[in-house]
């Protein structure tokens, strides 16, 4: 194992005890190590051809059964960064990124083609077209995050275009059966912010052999990284807080959902089935 790998293994995971065993490393698995969330970015505009290049590569990405449910709704007018910043939580980075990717999970292209076609499409009403959706427009951003953080690029990605999907399908035209499900900063990094590596679960926790099974050291290993968490937060400012207390506050009611409760009635408003 390089000594740049075994380095960014130790930040992944908080300690160099907790530094799993790891195989063939590259240049590749060295960036995909080091990923962290840039929310600072200079007011530098990004090289032509870079957002056709990040569409390329999520293009590239598997999908289901060559469905491609999804499209990206690339904003880079300052005035509507800042509307969709203000939907989001008004975080201020939106404001700053050159580029903000907005992913969407998109049955509206399909249905366009049964009704140009004069087909019912009845299987676009059913959860699981959704769900393939979701899931190819997530496959396909996480492409072009990791395509932007090999040309040096900070990125982070915007949860909170959730707490108001009726208002964000308005503010990017969006037609029926299209969701925003998350966005994506990209940008050049402000050197003058620390960006740091957070540190993520054992793989203990998340990796199973054959069967899932809940190793009987949970709470131990759980502990350990609450530890880790704390110090990170305490080192970058945020406090002394662990994984657990954010988690059991972060899914505590349906109110600490940050308006998502209510989820189900906007995607049905806005066109999708869920049968």
């Amino acid at each position: 194992m390089s000594a740049a790998i075994s380095s960014a293994l130790a930040e992944r995971y908080g300690s160099p005890a907790a530094v799993p065993p790891l195989g063939p490393s590259n240049a590749v698995v060295e960036s995909l190590l080091s990923h962290r969330a840039v929310r600072a970015y200079l007011d530098r505009p990004l090289p032509p051809g870079t957002l056709e290049t990040l569409v390329a590569a999520a293009q590239s990405a598997p999908t289901s059964s060559n469905m491609q449910a999804w499209s990206v709704v690339a904003v880079q007018d300052p005035e509507r960064r800042s509307r969709l910043a203000t939907l989001a939580g008004s975080q201020g980075f939106i404001r700053q990124a050159p580029l903000f990717l907005c992913w969407i999970a998109d049955l509206s292209r399909l249905e366009r083609l049964g009704k140009a076609a004069g087909q019912p499409l009845e299987g676009l009403d059913y959860l699981e077209s959704y769900m393939v959706a979701l899931v190819d427009a997530a496959i396909a951003a996480q492409n072009a995050l990791v395509a932007a953080e090999s040309f040096g690029l900070g990125t982070v990605y915007v949860g909170a275009l959730r707490n108001h999907p009726r208002e964000v399908a308005d503010e990017l035209g969006l037609p029926p059966n299209a969701f925003a499900a998350f966005g994506l900063c990209i940008g050049w990094p402000d050197p003058a912010v620390t960006a740091a590596v957070k540190p993520r679960l054992p793989q203990s926790l998340v990796l199973h052999r054959e069967r899932y099974e809940a190793p009987a050291d949970e709470p131990r290993s759980i502990a350990g990284y609450d530890d880790a968490l704390a110090d990170f937060s305490e080192r970058n400012g945020m406090g002394r807080s662990t994984w657990s207390g954010r988690m059991l506050k972060r899914v505590a009611s349906g109110a600490s959902l940050s308006g998502r409760d209510t989820m189900t009635a906007a995607l049905k408003a806005m066109g999708f089935g869920l049968r």
